[in-house]
């Protein structure tokens, strides 16, 4: 095997200069092509391929030194730059090669589990045993890029803005912030434990009483939870917080970073200030509160039309205080079949609906499935509200609003997913502000928080606190971005008073938020200044600026469904003096 040597890389892969010059590049061999008096290597890293030459010129020593050479070798080349006779219009390098004049082997590989060239035909399980191969892959090495490119534009952005990183507690005191805690057990308090944060919320309010009025983290944040397509046990936030501000300043700010990041990674111009719907509008026009506004199909209410209607699953929804709405599928007919129609009903159902009613319009006679229960000219009402037209699909959901909107929610997905309709290369950004302080919690019969405890209410909704509950609004906003939620945050409270009462309400005895946050209460006592901030997930926004369908693809070493790594095998047993040690034992 070779060492390096007096040889220095001058430049990486894809970028030497396509001119003549000599250069030194290393990496990974990705491709051989042995012609017998020519040979030709790709080598790769991390900017992307060059093409090595070697031939009748080259120093016989070096050439069966090349000939030698397998896939995933690790090997460095010192050589010219020339034009290159079969041009590659696929890569930057296409135009020239490197005669090869020294070259050096610093690491054979043995044959790789599969071709990472080519591994995107590779199963996952596979894939991700083998990490570190998967990482070498031209698509998850740029994704990775683009991680790196969003923390750098954030540090910037924030930096120039005045923030201030600072890096908070890994270990904490567990407090209840809506998700499981992953525990730690400590050896030397027995019997006690920390938990790993969900998110950084107390100790950068705390920053703010402390008077770093601008604080800035890109936090690592744990949440022991059931795992999807978006969502990791472990992730990253941009995290902030700001002070004597209120909740325009705090958008204005979050608006400017996604300008700016959008500007710098993907080269595209966003407008500002970015579209706002209040939660409420949200609910009754997408069902959705991280509504997907890259298409329409929008849910309208049709309770008006149809009450006369003697239909008794319309009756007896608006007689519960419930509605009857709707979505129109334009041109779906074609598409959705009767048997088609039946799979999205068991669908919502499974979702909490008790049916789906359907018109479907092929023939001139449109094909409804409550036509016996209407009397002359109510069906023209009801497709004459909804504007639907021959072809059309109109799917009807009628309950509690509670089980309407996020029915019909779903279901819009799924058919704007079928249709096709929604664009591609498209970001739609919104604000959605006002959410409700409050959701009651049918189980224990009892109103909890929609979101942590130290959010502030809104000023107007600060009376209906004790009366009415289900009407208080929240200072509260998330930043939804085609269908997926990148940020959350709040205004705080800052009033002792208040905050005491909010805990309070949550059903929180006096002993109980002494112990679970005593810290905070107490630290608000000694002046604490109005202040918000929000947190936005670098994982997701990765995963849609990459257009990846998985977090798993921006991320170096992901977790898998049951939350274990296959790579490294873990989580994995200990040994029986570590558990002694940290006083714990396995109850079989």
């Amino acid at each position: 095997m070779d060492t390096m040597g007096s040889l220095r890389r001058t430049h990486y892969c894809a970028e030497i200069p396509l001119t003549p010059c000599e250069v030194v590049v290393c990496g990974f061999v990705q491709k051989i092509r042995n012609l017998g008096n020519l040979i030709f290597i790709d080598l790769r890293d991390r900017t992307g391929i060059v093409q090595l030459a070697f031939g009748d010129d080259t120093d016989r020593e070096v050439f069966e030194k090349a000939s030698g050479i397998k896939n995933e070798y690790v090997i460095m080349a010192r050589g010219n730059v020339t034009p290159r006779e079969s041009v590659n219009k696929d890569i930057r390098t296409g135009t020239v090669e490197i005669r090869v004049s020294e070259l050096k082997i610093l690491s054979k590989a043995q044959t790789t589990p599969f071709e990472v060239s080519n591994s995107e035909k590779v199963n996952d399980e596979l894939k991700l045993k083998y990490r570190y191969l998967d990482l070498r892959s031209r698509k998850l090495t740029e994704n990775i890029l683009m991680r790196h490119k969003i923390a750098k534009v954030t540090r910037d952005y924030f930096y120039e803005n005045g923030f201030i990183e600072i890096e908070t507690p890994m270990m904490i005191r567990s407090t209840p912030e809506g998700a499981r805690d992953y525990l730690v057990p400590s050896r030397v308090h027995e019997g006690k434990f920390y938990a790993l944060p969900q998110s950084p919320q107390i100790y950068k309010q705390l920053l703010m009483v402390a008077g770093f009025d601008r604080y800035i983290q890109l936090a690592r944040c744990f949440r022991d939870e059931d795992l999807r397509a978006d969502r990791q046990p472990e992730f990253t936030q941009i995290d902030l917080e700001m002070s004597f501000v209120d909740v325009e300043d705090i958008l204005e700010m979050g608006e400017g970073f996604m300008k700016r990041l959008f500007k710098e990674v993907k080269g595209l111009d966003i407008t500002t200030p970015l579209p706002r719907l209040t939660y409420a509008d949200a609910m009754n026009r997408y069902g959705s509160d991280k509504p997907d506004t890259r298409f329409g199909m929008e849910i309208m209410n049709i309770t008006e039309t149809v009450k006369d209607v003697d239909f008794v699953v319309f009756k007896s929804a608006v007689e519960a205080g419930g509605s009857v709405r709707a979505i129109v599928v334009k041109n779906g007919a074609s598409v959705y079949t009767r048997k088609e129609i039946d799979k999205l009903t068991e669908h919502a159902k499974g979702i909490g609906a008790k049916g789906l009613a359907y018109i479907r319009w092929v023939d001139d006679v449109p094909n409804c499935s409550f036509a016996k229960f209407l009397k002359e000219g109510e069906l023209d009402a009801i497709l004459s509200t909804l504007n639907a037209e021959k072809g059309d699909v109109i799917l009807i959901v009628a309950d509690k609003d509670k089980v309407v909107l996020p029915t019909l929610g779903a279901l819009r997905l799924i058919c704007a997913k079928r249709m096709d309709i929604i664009p591609k290369d498209k970001y739609n950004l919104l604000w959605i502000v006002e959410m409700p302080f409050f959701e009651y919690n049918d189980e224990t019969n009892s109103w909890d928080a929609m979101h942590h405890p130290f959010t502030m209410p809104l000023d107007e909704c600060l009376p209906y606190l004790d009366s009415d509950p289900a009407n208080v609004r929240a200072k509260c906003y998330d930043l939804v971005m085609n269908g997926i939620e990148l940020c959350s945050g709040s205004m705080r409270i800052t009033d002792c008073e208040l905050q005491e009462h909010m805990f309070k309400l949550l059903g929180m005895s006096k002993e109980e938020i002494e112990a679970k946050f005593g810290f905070l209460v107490e630290a608000y006592k000694y002046g604490a200044p109005p202040h918000g901030g929000l947190g936005l997930g670098i994982d997701r926004l990765a995963m849609l600026l990459c257009g990846a369908d998985n977090l798993r693809d921006v991320l170096a070493f992901p977790k898998v469904q049951n939350a274990s790594e296959l790579m490294s095998a873990c989580p994995a047993e200990v040994d029986e003096k570590q558990l002694k040690d940290l006083h714990i034992g396995i109850i079989n």
